[in-house]
């Protein structure tokens, strides 16, 4: 005699007869039959071993819930729209710049129409797919020629490659940078062909020690832009000029790595300076190396600006088809850079210079204006408060200047806070339109600068979703 575990995994229909049920046609309708029989054989097998611990009939309609449910969690998109509210403008990790409007738009154009690509509309021939942004890059720098791949790592690979494989390109040793992800610079030396010669110390390099390393086998000289560190104290480096000056005497090229590059002069817009690619170029240096996706504010991208007969030569190599850019970077980078045409409304038009030039005293009103709702939303189990916060910039750009900022912290009192406040956090980030902050001195924090005001009523309207669970005040 079969046992009850038995008889109950017995009477469980098959899974050809529950796909026939109008339930489970209906979800194929419309999620497709493949997927709807996955989850359903997946279903079944969880069934099967919960009723040998705990015998029960077969609950056809909590089949078809459980089924219904986990086709609409399969079905919701890994990528979600979340609020930056970390203080940190180019967060890495939430995708850097936001694009504006004239981008998306004409994403949305190369995406759902053919486009002339690589296509020259003049002579009816095949065409070159940079032209597209290469003149708003020359205009926009001062270079003779440029070219676009799929971001600044890329950029500083195919340099290399093409001008010093298996030969020597001197470095400062206060340059070799590390930036997010494990990138560092002599590991994309030595993956490009090229030996990596070291000169100076970390926190003094001489123009000497870069003529000293100079020998036969040395293909270029590279100096690299240290945006995401600062070396202080007893310090030298060799300027941009006096190293392009002994590039040329030993007709050798300069390449300069910017990292985080900028087009426009930030301190216009009441922001620390930073190194454009004009300004390098116009100091001697050959090649120029820079993001699209950072200070820029556009789409991920690694941008070469230079003369004419370097750029060309980097875009013979072979590697360079492996490397490019697609047309929705294209599309989405040509846009941002007319913008660039009018710098009098660069800040009202790109996303991340407009955060960047926020007033304290607006992200303040806005805490204000927020404040209510997010007490509200707390019922008494935590208390809100509006605080002082610094920003900063992110992405490896500008780390040591900070902006003056405000955010709302929500906090509990006792020795638990910081266990409280993690609580907290996790709860924000599982509202419908995940909420990042960060943690600090016991509270969760959320830095306002970065919340559009138009977002301001989607924020507040998730709120009602909050839960805070066991944390009480």
């Amino acid at each position: 005699m079969l046992n009850p575990a038995a008889c109950a995994r017995r009477a469980i229909p098959s899974l050809d007869r529950l796909l026939k049920l109008g339930a489970v046609a209906a979800l194929a309708e419309s999620y497709g039959r493949p997927l709807v029989a996955e989850i359903a054989r997946e279903e079944l097998a969880r069934l099967r071993d919960a009723l040998a611990s705990s015998p029960a009939d077969f609950d056809e309609a909590g089949f078809v819930r459980a089924c219904g449910a986990r086709l609409a969690r399969e079905m919701q998109p890994s990528l979600k729209s979340v609020f930056n509210l970390t203080g940190t403008v180019l967060h890495t990790n939430l995708g850097r710049a936001i694009m504006p409007e004239e981008a998306a738009r004409a994403v949305t154009r190369a995406m759902t129409r053919p486009v002339n690509l690589e296509f020259d509309l003049d002579g009816g021939e095949r065409g070159e797919r940079d032209r597209h942004v290469e003149r708003w890059l020359v205009r926009l720098t001062g270079a003779q020629a440029a070219l676009v791949v799929n971001n600044n790592a890329a950029a500083v690979y195919l340099a290399l490659n093409t001008l010093a494989l298996k030969k020597e390109v001197p470095v400062s040793r206060g340059e070799l940078i590390e930036i997010g992800g494990a990138f560092r610079l002599p590991d994309i030396m030595a993956r490009s062909g090229v030996k990596l010669v070291e000169v100076g110390t970390t926190n003094r390099t001489h123009l000497k020690d870069y003529a000293d390393a100079i020998s036969p086998r040395t293909a270029a000289l590279m100096k690299v832009h240290t945006s995401n560190y600062v070396v202080q104290g007893f310090t030298a480096s060799v300027p941009e000029g006096k190293l392009a000056q002994l590039a040329r005497k030993r007709n050798l090229p300069l390449i300069t790595d910017l990292g985080s590059g900028m087009l426009a002069n930030l301190e216009d817009f009441g922001l620390p300076h930073e190194p454009t690619p004009r300004e390098a170029l116009a100091a001697g240096a050959d090649l120029v190396t820079f993001s699209g996706d950072k200070l820029l504010g556009g789409p991920q991208a690694g941008l070469i600006v230079g003369s004419t007969a370097l750029v060309e030569r980097l875009r013979k190599n072979p590697m360079k088809r492996a490397l490019r850019a697609d047309k929705m970077t294209l599309a989405a980078l040509e846009a941002v850079l007319r913008l660039y045409a009018d710098p009098a409304r660069l800040k009202q038009r790109l996303p991340t210079l407009k955060f960047l030039a926020r007033l304290p005293a607006d992200v303040e009103a806005q805490a204000q204006r927020l404040i209510p709702a997010v007490q509200s939303a707390l019922h008494g189990r935590a208390q809100a408060q509006i605080v002082p916060v610094k920003s900063q910039i992110g992405s490896g750009s500008l780390p040591v200047d900070l902006i003056s900022s405000h955010g709302i912290a929500v906090s509990v009192g006792g020795k638990r806070r910081n266990a409280a406040a993690a609580v907290i956090s996790a709860a924000f980030r599982a509202l419908p339109a995940p909420v990042i902050g960060r943690v600090s001195d016991g509270a969760f924090i959320m830095d306002l600068r970065c919340l559009e005001p138009a977002l301001e009523h989607e924020f507040v309207e998730q709120l009602q979703h909050l839960d805070l669970g066991g944390v009480n005040a």
